[in-house]
C-alpha cells in the first residue's frame, strides 16, 4: 500500500508518501509545495492543486490522508486552511483516490504516543519509524509523512479489530 499524506497550508503544503509492504514502512518521497507569498490567494490554491496533482501522477499513491483542522484561534487562518484542505482533497478525489482525515492529535498519538507532542518530537519519530538517516528537512513534510504513517497504523488496527 502506498499512502500520500498531506499537511495542507495556504503558503506551504507538505506531502509525504510512505509505502507499506510486508509490515515494513519505507519513505518513498516527501517535500513541500510552496505558494508565492505575494500572489493572490486563488493563485496559491491553484499552486497547491497543481503541485499535488503532479505528485499524484508521478508517485501513484493508492490512498490519501489529509490532516484535519483540529483547533484554530484565528478564524481567518482557519478559513484559509479550510480552503487549502478542500483543494488538496479535490486533487486527490479527481485522481480517484480515497481520502481519509485525521486530526493533528490523532496523528501525534499514532506516531509519538502523545497527542500534545512538539513538532521536533514528530520529526524524530518519523525518522526512527522509517529508519531514515536524518529527519525530513521541512516540518510540513514531516507532518505529512506522519499523517501517512498514522493511516497505515490505523488501517492495520482496523484490520485486526475486524478479524476479532
Amino acid at each position: 500500500m502506498r499512502v500520500l499524506g498531506i499537511d495542507p497550508g495556504s503558503s506551504i503544503t507538505g506531502y509525504g508518501i510512505v509505502d507499506e509492504a510486508g509490515g515494513k514502512l519505507l519513505l518513498y518521497e516527501c517535500g513541500i509545495i510552496r505558494a508565492q507569498a505575494a500572489r493572490p490567494f486563488s493563485d496559491k490554491l491553484k499552486r497547491i492543486y497543481d503541485g499535488l496533482t503532479e505528485v499524484i501522477l508521478k508517485c501513484r499513491p493508492d490512498i490519501a490522508v489529509v490532516e484535519n483542522i483540529f483547533l484554530s484561534k484565528n478564524v481567518k487562518s482557519a478559513i484559509k486552511m479550510g480552503h487549502a484542505r478542500g483543494v488538496a482533497m479535490l486533487a486527490c478525489a479527481n485522481a480517484g483516490l480515497s481520502v481519509f482525515e485525521y486530526t493533528p492529535l490523532e496523528i501525534k498519538m499514532a506516531v509519538v504516543g502523545y497527542g500534545a507532542a512538539e513538532k521536533s518530537q514528530v520529526q524524530e519519530m518519523v525518522k526512527r519509524i522509517l529508519s531514515l538517516d536524518k529527519i525530513p528537512e521541512s516540518e510540513d513534510a514531516s507532518d505529512a509523512v506522519a499523517a501517512a504513517i498514522c493511516h497505515i497504523h490505523s488501517a492495520k488496527l482496523r484490520e485486526i479489530m475486524d478479524k476479532a
